[in-house]
């Protein structure tokens, strides 16, 4: 890539809200909860949270513990402005944004894994570097019974 398009990128990006990466923005507001893994930033851009899966709750499903990280989730993250960090693949095959998500300074994708309203769901390349990370944040969620872990059998998202 030549020097100008580096820097014409660089300039775009610059005047985008909230910044930019060629995956999405890096900073947003969130106006609504899809679910406890998904949400939706002022403007449209739909960001689902990597290396976790929560229970369904979406389209027609009500799994066990879905509804706990529905409202979990929403209490961390509605209406406040949330800083997005990408991973090497920017969508999955459903179209959807990948990245971690962090609020006052805490990474929800963590989060959701340490008190047990999430699965660990590990897609590589995305995650191979935090992998051992996550599998520790499950694991002890699991022998705390925390969450999912001492509520639902059997697990959902598993």
């Amino acid at each position: 890539m030549s020097q100008r398009l580096v820097l014409a990128m660089a300039a775009a990006g610059a005047g985008c809200e909230g910044g930019g990466s060629e995956c999405g923005p890096t900073e947003g507001v969130v106006e609504r909860i899809i679910d406890g893994d998904t949400i939706e930033l002022v403007g449209g851009a739909r960001i689902r949270y990597l290396m976790v899966n929560t229970p369904e709750t979406t389209g027609g499903k009500n799994e066990c513990y879905g509804s706990n990280a529905v409202t979990f989730n929403t209490d961390l993250v509605l209406g406040k402005t949330v800083q997005i960090d990408y991973d090497v693949e920017c969508t999955d095959r459903f179209d959807r944004t990948l990245a971690y998500v962090s609020v006052g300074g805490q990474e929800v994708n963590s989060l959701l894994l340490e008190r047990g309203y999430a699965c660990l769901l590990h897609i590589a390349p995305n995650g191979d570097d935090r992998l051992a990370e996550f599998k520790a944040l499950e694991s002890a969620a699991k022998l705390r019974n925390a969450g999912l872990w001492g509520a639902c059998s059997p697990i959902p998202c598993n």
